[in-house]
């Protein structure tokens, strides 16, 4: 079995620990290799998966699929101060999910507030939430 067989099948067991391993040794960020590349969204994806929250947090700093699996993730889990932290120090990312998550679950004027607390002049996100785009 090679390395992608074996990983597929960490995945599938939810042993986190092997998935990555194998996965990440064969993932670089913005390759020139689609394969490895792929590999890299995959390797944010099992990390998200795994809830290495930590890990994921660090990457962000410097990985921008990081930031964005990251924050995705926040907003799954329903992490909202996490997220209105990160939209604070600036993550326009985290600021769209930020609203997007009262948004996705009928609470529009939460969403609202959000957007006048951080970000008031962010005409984007006040665009997307006096649409109703939550998607």
């Amino acid at each position: 079995m090679n390395w992608f067989e074996q990983a597929r099948a960490a995945e599938r067991l939810r042993d986190w620990d092997a998935a990555i391993v194998l996965v990440s040794a064969h993932a670089e960020c913005y390759s020139n290799d689609p394969d490895m590349h792929d590999n890299h969204l995959w390797h944010m994806d099992l990390l998200a998966r795994a809830e290495r929250i930590p890990e994921l947090t660090e990457r962000a700093l410097t990985d921008v699929h990081a930031r964005r699996r990251l924050n995705r993730s926040l907003r799954e889990r329903g992490m909202e101060a996490a997220l209105r932290d990160r939209a604070e120090d600036g993550d326009r990312g985290a600021l769209y999910d930020l609203v997007r998550l009262p948004g996705e679950t009928s609470r529009v004027q939460e969403a609202r507030q959000a957007v006048q607390e951080v970000a008031p002049k962010d005409q984007y996100t006040r665009r997307v939430v006096a649409r109703g785009r939550w998607s």
